[in-house]
């Protein structure tokens, strides 16, 4: 299970926390302009805008989990399991399998609206990238600089949801989430009001008590509450520095640690990796489960306009900064 989020400061960012029991050998891959998409079956494209993010690169084929091209435009895939509803090849529409799904809008789209616009013409398809490796139920979370968004194919058809909380994880359904936060509109970021009787002093005895009952356990459906409320009462500087490091905090307020779900057979799910993109500067950070330091790639320090990927593997071995 997942967590993405978006954060809006000076400059704007956007990332995730990947949740699974293993890693695929995740890399930070650079796809300039002109790499040729090749689609199953869809047109392919050639010159298209550059893009930056973690993908396991297969037969030299970028399978994105989350991605931002040149324009600022983010698009993350989460699981979405028991929900995500792929269909057979229809005529007269953009028949695209999910794996492909990034690239092919990325490719494409400078912003939200544009995103939409095709998505509007998209099937998706039951069409893994190998028998290897199969279908992934997904749902995806698209933002701009301005808007976010929630792309969800359901049996009855895509749905595309705005998201004003700029949060999304994994079940149930995005709409289902978003009713869900009704049962916690009385949290607060500030110090709570005695209401609960009338004549009866009650006295707070420690801050942060206008939190209290945000869940804090690991399901989607309390991840997607405890985010939405950081992220939505998140303060930080002007400062790259300040923002990129506030941001890994929102997302390290959901983050899974090892032992606290447990697979069986000595299995654990946890945040393999977290990502925070400046969608400004095409500035790439992230840090992994072992290694707590985070680390940038910037997009534009490469030859943006070339034809081969450019890929960095995950600096997975702890840093540790001795002071003295």
């Amino acid at each position: 299970m997942c967590t993405a989020a978006t954060y809006y400061a000076k400059d704007h960012y956007f990332g995730r926390n990947l949740d699974l029991e293993f890693s695929y050998h995740e890399e930070i891959t650079i796809v300039p302009r002109n790499y040729p998409f090749i689609f199953r079956k869809c047109e392919g494209i050639n010159h298209h805008y550059a893009m930056i993010g973690t993908a396991f690169v297969v037969e030299g084929y970028p399978l994105f989990y989350d991605a931002v091209n040149d324009k600022g435009l983010g698009i993350a895939g989460l699981n979405f399991p028991g929900n995500a509803a792929y269909k057979e090849e229809v005529p007269n529409a953009d028949n695209v399998a999910p794996f492909e799904f990034i690239p092919w809008i990325l490719s494409r789209c400078a912003d939200v609206d544009e995103a939409k616009t095709l998505i509007s013409r998209m099937n998706p398809v039951n069409i893994s990238f190998s028998p290897e490796l199969p279908l992934t139920p997904l749902h995806w979370m698209i933002a701009d600089k301005k808007r976010t968004i929630v792309v969800e194919p359901l049996k009855d058809g895509i749905r595309v949801y705005d998201d004003p909380v700029g949060v999304m994880t994994n079940n149930p359904t995005f709409d289902q989430q978003m009713f869900h936060l009704s049962n916690y509109m009385h949290l607060s970021n500030k110090p709570v009001t005695n209401t609960f009787a009338k004549g009866l002093e009650i006295t707070e005895y420690s801050r942060g008590m206008g939190a209290m009952g945000m869940p804090g356990d690991l399901s989607s459906a309390s991840r997607f509450v405890k985010a939405a409320f950081t992220c939505m009462n998140s303060v930080s500087g002007n400062s790259e520095e300040e923002s990129v490091s506030q941001f890994f905090h929102i997302l390290g307020s959901v983050e899974q640690q090892r032992g606290c779900v447990c697979l069986g057979e000595g299995k654990y799910e946890i945040t393999v990796y977290s990502s925070c993109c400046n969608m400004d500067r095409g500035i790439y950070y992230y840090r992994t489960y072992e290694n707590s330091q985070i680390t940038a790639v910037d997009m534009h320090k490469e030859a943006t306009d070339g034809e081969a990927l450019i890929r960095y593997p995950m600096i997975k071995e702890q840093q540790i900064r001795y002071q003295n």
